[in-house]
């Protein structure tokens, strides 16, 4: 059973299935806390959303991407998947306190894309000091 494990294969999609069941999870957790509902913002066409979204998207699979290169189990590598994500949430958050001039979410919904470009860039950013301190 150890060699069905092993096989590079097995891993491969083995990680790949926990990262997308992630990010659907992590997506949702997001969704309800924002004050939008994304993919209803995104059909519709705003293009802030869909920036703000995609910069989330890269920065949890980003995280994820260190957990694999530095983990051997799939439960550590869930593990500090979490860990990493929930700081990419405090990010989210920090951005939203030190913003006091305007709401984050109001203005992205409102398709500000200036706000949603930096909302993109801090959880892409954020992601690689997270993934950095993973190894």
């Amino acid at each position: 059973m150890n060699q069905f494990w092993e096989n590079q294969y097995i891993q491969t999609a083995a990680n790949y299935s926990v990262v997308i069941l992630c990010i659907i999870v992590f997506l949702a957790i997001f969704e309800l806390v924002t004050k939008y509902n994304n993919w209803t913002e995104i059909k519709k066409g705003n293009l802030a959303v869909a920036m703000a979204t995609g910069g989330k998207i890269f920065g949890i699979t980003n995280i994820f991407r260190y957990t694999i290169e530095h983990n051997d189990t799939l439960l550590t590598m869930i593990g500090w998947g979490v860990f990493g994500f929930l700081l990419l949430l405090v990010g989210y958050f920090i951005f939203e306190f030190l913003t006091p001039s305007f709401k984050i979410d109001e203005e992205i919904e409102k398709d500000n894309r200036a706000v949603a470009l930096i909302s993109l860039v801090i959880s892409i950013g954020l992601s690689y000091v997270i993934g950095a301190s993973i190894t």
